[in-house]
């Protein structure tokens, strides 16, 4: 069977890594993440990305900076048929990016919390790297950026799998082919791969109804000696404080276990983790996560009660975020 041209590089990165066990998947998985029958915007969003226009070779990509950003010369016409293309594609989550002047003004302030987890990582430098749930792909490329050797989004999001896509096209080869994205969730990742240098979970955990599994799935992809780096919602509390919500949480359906910062290391250590320590803790800011041009729906201003802004809408505490780094033991 003939590899789509699109699907070429995410190949060859496979091969060259040596993963051999998983290329022998990548058909199906491609397959069914990107499944017309199960998405009926897909045609659309693939078109979007087909239609934007060729770029001038002389580019300056910036990977390391808060915007992720690319700078190049277009001509009015052409820009406006970028931006239209990329509006096609919305709502936009992660970022913020500017590309050919168009600044993409996204619902996160991703590099806020790039801010707060970097300086506590091992250097990425020469790593392989695993973004599980990266979204549009913003910390993926700012690992790239920091000199990670080859890192992989996994999301099974095929509108983030065309927003990354559209990234590329603008991205280049600047990265060195380094940077990849494969549609699919961290149940599709082989069991026991014990691949990765430093894997991220980061917004992903508290929409697990087996959290411990999925600490598990994340501590089977990692090398020994390994490190993961946990993002997720947590509640004030000691060890034995954990958070089970009703129907919503904040508005986000299929959200489970909230625990405190001190029973998810418990947690972690009872998945066989060492090193387990908190870096950062805080609440979300109503300027970190809201509304903007592209992203028109309600963001967290419209989640809070209206009366109490520490309360959700439906009474629990106001979103509050954890960033905890383990170690798998070597």
């Amino acid at each position: 069977m003939a590899i789509p041209a699109e699907h070429r590089p995410l190949y060859r990165a496979f091969i060259d890594q040596g993963l051999d066990s998983w290329l022998a998947r990548l058909p199906e998985q491609l397959a069914r993440g990107l499944d017309r029958k199960r998405y009926g915007d897909l045609p659309a969003w693939e078109k979007a990305v087909a239609k934007l226009p060729d770029l001038p070779e002389a580019r300056d990509v910036r990977l390391d900076v808060d915007t992720v950003t690319v700078d190049c010369p277009l001509d009015d016409s052409r820009r406006r048929q970028c931006e239209n293309l990329l509006r096609k594609l919305a709502p936009w989550r992660k970022g913020p990016y500017r590309l050919a002047d168009i600044h993409i003004d996204t619902e996160w302030r991703s590099d806020w919390k790039w801010q707060r987890v970097s300086p506590h990582l091992a250097p990425l430098t020469g790593r392989r790297v695993l973004d599980v749930g990266g979204g549009s792909g913003y910390h993926a490329w700012r690992m790239a950026g920091a000199g990670a050797a080859f890192v992989l989004v996994i999301d099974p999001s095929p509108r983030f799998y065309y927003q990354f896509q559209a990234l590329r096209h603008f991205v280049g080869d600047a990265d060195g082919g380094r940077t990849h994205f494969l549609p699919v969730g961290i149940e599709d990742v082989p069991e026991r791969l014990a691949f990765f240098d430093t894997v991220f979970s980061m917004g992903v955990l508290y929409h697990r109804p087996s959290p411990l599994e999925h600490l598990l799935q994340l501590k089977d992809a990692l090398r020994p000696g390994g490190e993961l780096v946990l993002e997720t919602l947590v509640v004030e509390g000691d060890a034995t404080t954990v958070l089970l919500p009703g129907e919503r949480y904040a508005a986000m359906p299929n959200v489970y276990f909230l625990p405190s910062s001190l029973a998810l290391c418990q947690w972690l250590e009872r998945c066989g983790f060492v090193n387990v320590r908190v870096v950062d803790e805080a609440f979300t800011s109503l300027e970190e996560q809201r509304s903007t041009e592209w992203m028109t729906f309600q963001s967290l201003a419209d989640f809070l009660d209206a009366t109490d802004p520490k309360r959700t809408r439906e009474g629990y505490p106001a979103p509050r975020r954890a960033v905890v780094i383990a170690n798998k033991p070597a």
